[in-house]
C-alpha cells in the first residue's frame, strides 16, 4: 500500500493545503523531548478527512456522474462535499441527529444537501447505504476503504519527507482509517518508527477488536469528541492495525477536555476532542515522549462554540483550577455578603452563584448557595474546603 499512498498524494495536492511540522517549544521544553504537531486542524474543511474522499472521488470520477454520498458525524462529510464541489457533482450527506451546528452548516456551506437521522454513526450509515443503492449514488465510506484509507495516509508522506528522523507518531483512532494509511505509510518507509493509536475510552472500537481479534460492535460511543466516536470499526483497518499499529492506548473525556484546553492555551489552537486524543494521552504519561522525538497528528478543529465552554470548565475541572460547592447559609441579610468576603480572602475567584432560596429539602430560615469557584490547584481546592467546613456545612459538587 505504500506506493499506493504515494500516488493518492500525487492526486490530491493541488487540492489541499500542505502544513509544515509545528514544533512545539511550549511542549518540547516541558515533556523533555522534541514534540511536533502536524496541524490537520487547518487543512481544507478544518481536518484530514479532505483527503481520503479527494482520493477516493478523484479516482473513481467515472462512477460519481449521478454523485456522491455518505455517512459522517462531520468532518468527513465536508471532505466528500468539498470534494463533489470542485468537480461539480451532487452530493448528500448523511449525518448523525446528534452532529454539532459547526459541521452541519460546514458541509451545506460546501454546497451539500445533509439529512439529519438516526442517534449514531451506525444509523447514518445504514441509511446512507439505502439512498446510494435507491438513487444511484457512489458511496464514499468514512474509513473501510481502501482508496480512503490511501489518501488518509498522505498525511505520513507529508510528514516523513519533511522530517525522516522521528521515533513515533501518534494518531487518533475512531473507525481506523487515518492510522491505518499513517501505519502503512510509516513502516513502508522505515519499521523502526514507532506508530501509537489512540482512542476515546468512551469509544475503544478498535481496542476491543485488537484484543479479540475480530470486528466488535460496541453498545455505546458516547463521548464528546465526535470524530473518534465509532462503536464499530472496518474490518480493512482492523487487519492494518494487525499488521501495523504498534500501541494503541485510551484516554478519558477528563483527559481529552484538558488536551483542548491546552492547545488553546499553549499552543493558542483551536483542536477538537478527537485532534485532542494525542496530545491527551502524552499529558498523561500513556505515551513516553522524552528524549524522543514524536509526531502528534492533529487531525481536525471543527469543535462547536457552545462545547468549547463545557470542555473548557472540565478542562479545568481536571486540573484543580475550578470548583463547585454548595453552602447552606442562614436566611438573613448580609450573610451572602460575609460569605463573599470569607472566599476573597481565599484568593479564589467567583464564577458563578446561584441563590436557591425556595428548596424544599432545606429547612426554613436557611438557605442553599451553589457557587463555582477558579482556583490554583488541588492543594488550594483543600485549602479552600477546609476553611469553608469550619464556617459552613459545605458539599462539593464538583
Amino acid at each position: 500500500m505504500f506506493e499506493d499512498i504515494t500516488k493518492a498524494y500525487f492526486r490530491i495536492r493541488k487540492h489541499i493545503k500542505h502544513l509544515p511540522l509545528y514544533y512545539s517549544n511550549n511542549f518540547s521544553e516541558r515533556l523533555g523531548g522534541d514534540v511536533y504537531f502536524k496541524l490537520e486542524n487547518l487543512q481544507r474543511t478544518g481536518s484530514f478527512k479532505i483527503r481520503g474522499a479527494l482520493n477516493c472521488i478523484l479516482k473513481h470520477e467515472d462512477k460519481c456522474r449521478n454523485g456522491v454520498i455518505a455517512a459522517s458525524a462531520g468532518n468527513h462529510a465536508q471532505g466528500v462535499a468539498f470534494s463533489a464541489k470542485s468537480m461539480g457533482i451532487r452530493a448528500v450527506i448523511v449525518m448523525p441527529e446528534f452532529t454539532p451546528m459547526v459541521k452541519v452548516n460546514s458541509t451545506k456551506g460546501h454546497g451539500a444537501e445533509v439529512i439529519l437521522y438516526g442517534e449514531s454513526f451506525e444509523d447514518a450509515y445504514k441509511h446512507a447505504v439505502e439512498i446510494s443503492e435507491k438513487e444511484g449514488l457512489f458511496f464514499v465510506h468514512p474509513f473501510d476503504d481502501t482508496d480512503v484509507i490511501a489518501g488518509q495516509g498522505s498525511v505520513a508522506y507529508e510528514v516523513l519527507n519533511e522530517n525522516p528522523d522521528i521515533d513515533q507518531i501518534v494518531v487518533p483512532v475512531g473507525g481506523g482509517g487515518l492510522v491505518s494509511g499513517v501505519a502503512e505509510y510509516v513502516k513502508g518507509f522505515d519499521s523502526s518508527i514507532k506508530v501509537i493509536g489512540v482512542q476515546a475510552s468512551e469509544a475503544a472500537g478498535m481496542v476491543s477488536s485488537l484484543s479479540e481479534g475480530r470486528v466488535v460492535s460496541l453498545s455505546t460511543s458516547s463521548t464528546f469528541a465526535e470524530g473518534i466516536a465509532v462503536k464499530k470499526v472496518g474490518e480493512l483497518t482492523l487487519k492494518h492495525c494487525q499488521n501495523c499499529v504498534d500501541e494503541l492506548v485510551t484516554v478519558t473525556e477528563s483527559e481529552i477536555a484538558l488536551g483542548v484546553l491546552e492547545f488553546m492555551e499553549r499552543s493558542k489552537l483551536v483542536v477538537e476532542g478527537a485532534g485532542a486524543a494525542p496530545l491527551a494521552a502524552v499529558l498523561a504519561e500513556k505515551i513516553d515522549v522524552k528524549n524522543k522525538t514524536t509526531v502528534l497528528v492533529v487531525s481536525g478543529g471543527n469543535i462547536d462554540v457552545t462545547t468549547i465552554n463545557r470542555v473548557i470548565n472540565r478542562g479545568m475541572t481536571a486540573t484543580g483550577r475550578f470548583m463547585t460547592v454548595s453552602i447552606i447559609l442562614r436566611d438573613v441579610p448580609g450573610a451572602l455578603t460575609s460569605l463573599s468576603t470569607v472566599i476573597s480572602g481565599l484568593q479564589a475567584n467567583i464564577h458563578e452563584i446561584v441563590h436557591v432560596r425556595n428548596d424544599m429539602e432545606t429547612p426554613v430560615g436557611l438557605s442553599k448557595v451553589n457557587i463555582s469557584l477558579e482556583t490554583r490547584g488541588y492543594e488550594h481546592i483543600d485549602h479552600i474546603m477546609e476553611t469553608l467546613s469550619g464556617i459552613y456545612e459545605v458539599k462539593r459538587l464538583v
